[in-house]
């Protein structure tokens, strides 16, 4: 039996407001119009449509299509400024391939990219997600239903494309080594990146290998905040040279720093992380490691595309892009 809403389940729009306790023009509104329904009510009309196997008209029209021309990109954090770039290298190779992409911000919060990915996947001809907080497992269950590449994170059995840490790392200790520093600081990102496990992990094998001494202070916001929090942590156990997690880290860690007092770089050093746009125009300019996050983008959506239209085989895998280290006025010698 199909019902009002074209799928094969015998669920209906009227046995969703039944079950839920609304009418049923509450429950299209719930789907059509979202905005017009209250917060809570949507959210119970969305549970009680999931369990009853119902879907709305608006997303099985979607699936029914044989394409429809759409990229998704999911990002951990769009305030972060490591995606503008990501997302320009996104958009362009998209309308190159006459495709658009949809975006979807998850706000560093694992439920909300969950819940963002479930409803969003019928619309979407293929979906590049960025940073993810998601397990291993759910993002493999993902690409069952559409070619998937995850960028900055490596999922074994899918195609993803990922700065070289390790490299990044290791030349961004060699530099703090050449100006006498001994002892080198991870601030650390959040616990659930898997980017941070892969920095520290690139850390400690550089100290092995060059013969400094590591520490580790964090886990923080990956924010401006997180590395004002970390300048106190910082200030206090008189650490000398630092290598953030990211460049917006490394800036809040220099602001913090100055409230306190400190120089940079003459008592601290700092390195940041993917040279976003204002790691050149802050004082003193950041030291960081330069991803090339365009590239990433534009990677990404090629794949996807070439995958789409049999122009490539579904191949998985990590693709490693080239990072380098860009010196800047943050890093002096040692105290």
């Amino acid at each position: 039996m199909v019902n009002e809403a074209g799928t094969g389940s015998d669920a209906t729009i009227y046995d969703v407001a039944r079950v839920a306790g609304v009418s049923p023009s509450t429950v299209s509104r719930a789907f059509s119009r979202p905005g017009r329904v209250s917060a809570q009510t949507a959210e119970r009309i969305r549970q009680v449509a999931e369990e009853l196997g119902y879907r709305s008209r608006e997303v099985t029209r979607a699936a029914a299509k044989t394409t429809t021309k759409v990229l998704g990109l999911a990002v951990a954090d769009i305030t972060n400024p490591f995606n503008f770039r990501v997302i320009r290298g996104c958009q362009a190779a998209a309308a190159e391939a006459g495709f658009v992409v949809t975006l979807n911000d998850a706000q560093e919060s694992e439920a909300l990219e969950r819940e963002m990915l479930r409803r969003s996947l019928p619309l979407l001809d293929g979906l590049i997600i960025a940073s993810s907080r998601l397990s291993d497992t759910e993002l493999r269950t993902l690409a069952k239903s559409l070619p998937v590449v995850i960028l900055n994170r490596r999922v074994s059995g899918l195609h993803c494309i990922v700065p070289d840490m390790a490299h990044g790392v290791r030349k961004a200790a060699e530099h703090l080594l050449a100006l006498g520093h001994r002892n080198i600081t991870y601030l650390a990102g959040p616990e659930a990146s898997w980017a941070d496990g892969m920095r520290w992990r690139a850390v400690r094998e550089s100290a092995r290998e060059l013969g400094f001494t590591e520490h580790r202070v964090g886990p923080f916001a990956p924010t401006l905040q997180g590395g004002r929090g970390a300048a106190e942590v910082i200030a206090a156990r008189r650490l000398k040279a630092v290598l953030c997690f990211n460049d917006l880290m490394a800036i809040g860690l220099m602001q913090g720093l100055s409230e306190r007092g400190i120089k940079v770089p003459e008592q601290v050093s700092v390195v940041g992380f993917d040279n976003i746009f204002a790691s050149a125009l802050v004082t003193p300019g950041l030291t960081t490691v330069a991803a090339p996050l365009t590239m990433l983008g534009d990677s990404a959506v090629r794949y996807i595309t070439a995958t789409l239209t049999g122009h490539k085989s579904p191949e998985t895998g990590p693709v490693l892009v080239p990072v380098r280290l860009i010196v800047r006025q943050s890093t002096g010698p040692a105290a």
